[in-house]
């Protein structure tokens, strides 16, 4: 049984290092999986927990949860809000030369299954990320014409909380996230599994900052990152962010 590692706890929240690959909650369009967040904390913890906001299934990081049904109910719309600064480490493909703001509205994604009586006509709406490069590398092998290929550390901070949110910008910028096998490149993500064992999406939810509602103070969480981020940081030349 996988022990997850509690970041922050106090009388109305946790927070918990999600490994990549790991499932918040039980959901039926996953009838095979057998470990999720949720049931393994709640169990660790012996207490039942509450979801505070998303984290897809292949990104790892700070996951926040309530401690009881009526806090989940009273902070969500203010975590909605954006009350939450986040911030995320991410590989890309090509080189960010500088930062800025991207401001691209995006529509619901819907998923084909889950959503499939829904109507694709609804309108984009606003979504805002930040980002800045950290370090670049060019790597000796080809993934088209050229004999190396180049990818990028960037710092993401979303000022929205669209779904897939960063994963779509980084797409629109042409920078797909290695790994992303939704949104990226199949020959980007293909290089990793095979010259460095990437088998994951390099998205890393990192800090979590928020004026904690009912302490009123200040709450800082970080997440370290895992063997994958570690060992992929060390074949390129990369310090590990901070």
């Amino acid at each position: 049984m996988v022990e997850l590692e509690i970041l922050y706890r106090d009388e109305y929240f946790i927070a918990v290092n999600k490994p990549s690959g790991m499932l918040v909650h039980r959901t039926w369009l996953d009838r095979h999986e057998t470990q999720f967040v949720m049931q393994t904390l709640r169990d660790q913890i012996d207490q039942h927990v509450y979801p505070v906001h998303r984290l897809d299934r292949p990104t790892s990081g700070v996951l926040m949860f309530a401690l009881s049904s009526e806090v989940a109910r009273e902070v969500m719309p203010l975590f909605a809000q954006h009350a939450i600064q986040k911030t995320y480490h991410a590989v890309v493909r090509g080189w960010i030369d500088e930062g800025g703001i991207l401001d691209y509205p995006l529509k619901e994604e819907l998923d084909k299954i889950a959503d499939k009586r829904a109507t694709d006509n609804t309108e984009a709406k606003e979504a805002i990320t930040h980002y800045q490069p950290l370090a670049q590398v060019e790597v000796p092998y080809s993934t088209g014409r050229f004999p190396t290929t180049r990818y990028g550390l960037v710092e993401l901070k979303p000022q929205t909380g669209r779904k897939h949110q960063l994963r779509r910008h980084m797409a629109h910028l042409r920078h797909p996230i290695v790994g992303d096998t939704r949104h990226g490149e199949g020959r980007h993500n293909r290089l990793y599994r095979d010259k460095y064992n990437v088998h994951r999406l390099m998205l890393h939810a990192t800090h979590f900052v928020f004026d904690h509602p009912y302490h009123k103070h200040r709450v800082s969480i970080s997440a370290g990152f895992d063997s994958t981020w570690t060992e992929l940081c060390d074949a390129l030349g990369w310090s590990l962010p901070q």
